[in-house]
């Protein structure tokens, strides 16, 4: 069998110009890669009824039925290149530069995912007579909605009663340097939109119009005035911040009749989306009333925060990371939402990836030594948990 080393495949899986919701092959790509290592797979598409999100490719992938099952998870999925001319290189034809692989997907998180394959290669070669589970939980849909992703690989495996014993999520973790960062929980995101009816009039007679804009700058205001906590040890403080103030108006001598903001709130465990929802439409209802417009308040949840307490698995991982790259990580909860806050509705899990600080940036890149630190610490990883 041909060797299935990390840098080989992050090149054949980052030229796969798999912008969300496209799979371009990626899927199938790792499907027939896992097969040849005793793998069975399953590719998973599914789609939404209200066809918010278009239908996506997803992967399960495991090899071995019995306990415990160690999962490794991922997307292949990337964001858009931009401007194909401001990149040195073509984002889909990856090329090594100065010790560095550049492409799109390089740190997120497409070498990630070969670097879990390379070392599960690794480790089936030396535990000949392995006898638990591994198994991969691979979405096309990180980057986008999220909503026929890992969300629905995780109803489909609770349907089928698929137990996951512990599980890695591969995102880029680290802010400078391979070693830095574990993440063990994440912040919650709750997206608005408030829209304001006041009543349109000539500019020159306010008093006989009722402006939007006067209502939602003192909505914006009073949303911002307090802050929502002071947040705790492992969470930095909930923040909300406004994305778009918008009245559609071209004219400078008409009062709009309507008013829209959007905003989104990252928040801690102090909070939830209940808790946020009743308190912000508090303070938009007594708003509104008092300045006499009505309103119409939408949100989108995009998950809960949550909070992995470090167990044997997690300080077993954190000693491994520290003894590969001489750096002792620190656990964090920093950051944006990940498939992680899916995961965790049926089994632990840890962050722990690449270095993050070119992703989703033009000539995003990853470094060659870091591949294969990183594939280290995933076989060693393995085998001690199945040790």
């Amino acid at each position: 069998m041909k060797k299935l080393d990390e840098l080989s495949l992050s090149k054949e899986l980052i030229s796969f110009p798999s912008v969300t919701p496209t799979d371009a092959g990626a899927i199938k790509f790792l499907s027939k890669k896992l097969k040849l290592l005793g793998f069975k797979c399953k590719i998973l598409k599914f789609k939404d009824k209200n066809k918010i999100s278009a239908p996506i490719l997803n992967l399960y992938a495991k090899r071995g039925n019995k306990s415990p099952n160690f999962c490794y998870a991922g997307h292949t999925d990337v964001v858009p290149p931009g401007d194909y001319g401001d990149w040195t290189t073509n984002p889909f034809k990856p090329k090594i530069k100065n010790g560095y692989l550049i492409g799109r997907g390089a740190n997120d998180m497409k070498s990630s995912i070969a670097c879990f394959i390379s070392a599960v290669e690794k480790f089936l070669k030396k535990n000949q007579n392995f006898t638990g589970s591994i198994s991969f939980l691979i979405t096309g849909d990180e980057e986008g909605y999220a909503i026929n992703g890992t969300k629905k690989v995780v109803d489909y495996l609770k349907k089928r009663k698929e137990k996951i014993d512990f599980c890695i999520v591969g995102e880029p973790t680290n802010p400078k340097k391979l070693g830095e960062m574990i993440k063990i929980g994440r912040r919650g995101s709750l997206s608005g939109t408030l829209k304001i009816f006041g009543s349109q009039g000539h500019i020159a007679y306010p008093h006989l119009s009722n402006n939007p804009i006067s209502t939602l700058i003192k909505i914006c205001h009073n949303l911002k005035k307090k802050p929502l906590d002071k947040g705790n040890r492992n969470f930095q403080p909930s923040n909300l911040e406004f994305t778009s103030i918008d009245v559609d108006n071209n004219a400078h001598n008409v009062i709009p009749a309507t008013a829209i903001a959007k905003f989104n709130i990252r928040f801690n465990n102090l909070q939830t989306t209940s808790s946020l929802r009743k308190k912000i439409n508090r303070i938009v209802s007594t708003t509104c009333k008092k300045n006499k417009c009505k309103f119409k308040l939408e949100f989108m949840a995009n998950g809960e925060a949550f909070l992995t307490k470090p167990n044997k698995i997690i300080l077993n991982a954190k000693k491994i990371i520290k003894k590969v790259t001489k750096i002792n990580p620190v656990f964090s909860t920093t950051g944006g939402t990940s498939d992680a806050r899916f995961i965790k509705k049926i089994t632990p899990c840890l962050e722990f990836g690449l270095v993050n600080k070119t992703m989703h940036k033009v000539d995003e890149c990853v470094s060659i030594k870091d591949l294969k630190k990183l594939t280290k610490i995933y076989f060693l990883i393995l085998n001690e948990y199945f040790r």
